[in-house]
């Protein structure tokens, strides 16, 4: 006994064999995907998964941090012909609740101005970015906290204070905090993702990706 198939049955037919191939296709990228993952040591260099968003965030944790900021210093900045201020490398903190990072540098101001050298400590603070020219995290929106000499005279501990936005521009305005391999980029580039946010948590940061059309669009 032969079947006859009618327009409408074989539409149908059509429209089965069509969503299995979408079903296949997508079953294939992810387990390509997460082939990728595994190869490129993902989760050993901090890359990782979100179950919840499938889609890979990045940590940088404190230490490494430290290490990378301490490599700037000691820094030493002339004012005037008058002051040899040096700045020595800063302890950082993470400040997860106002999603920035502070720092503590030891101070050291000498010079024709004074009589004597003083110390002391430049306390700061500022908020990150991300740079996709070179796959850094930068520092911006510095600001300062405090800038204390010991013993130094009122007067002169006025004027110095007044210098402290210009001397934190210098030592940390656009400091590279860290930056991304080309490997580590691998996975998240290969599902159209790029660095979008960056929080801080008390163990370091998390960078979340997000889709590159997203940032494209944004407004500079």
């Amino acid at each position: 006994m032969q079947h006859a198939f009618t327009p409408m049955s074989c539409k149908l037919l059509a429209g089965i064999i069509q969503a299995n191939l979408i079903m296949t296709h997508r079953m294939i990228r992810r387990t390509v995907l997460l082939t990728i993952a595994r190869l490129s040591g993902a989760t050993a260099l901090g890359l990782a998964l979100c179950p919840a968003q499938a889609q890979p965030t990045y940590k940088v944790s404190a230490a490494q941090l430290q290490r990378t900021v301490a490599e700037r210093f000691p820094r030493s900045y002339p004012v005037g012909g008058l002051l040899d201020i040096t700045l020595q490398a800063p302890r950082l903190r993470l400040l997860p609740a106002s999603n920035r990072l502070g720092t503590v540098m030891p101070i050291e101001a000498a010079g024709p101005a004074l009589r004597r050298a003083y110390g002391g400590t430049f306390d700061t603070e500022f908020a990150l970015r991300y740079e996709p020219a070179d796959r850094t995290l930068r520092a911006h929106q510095l600001r300062v906290n405090a800038l204390r000499l010991d013993g130094l005279p009122p007067g002169q501990a006025a004027l110095l204070e007044a210098y402290g936005p210009a001397l934190a521009e210098q030592a940390l305005q656009d400091a590279v905090l860290h930056q991304l391999t080309t490997q580590d980029l691998t996975l998240p580039h290969s599902m159209g993702l790029q660095p979008g946010s960056i929080t801080v948590t008390a163990q370091g940061l998390v960078i979340d990706f997000v889709d590159k059309l997203i940032v494209e669009k944004q407004p500079p």
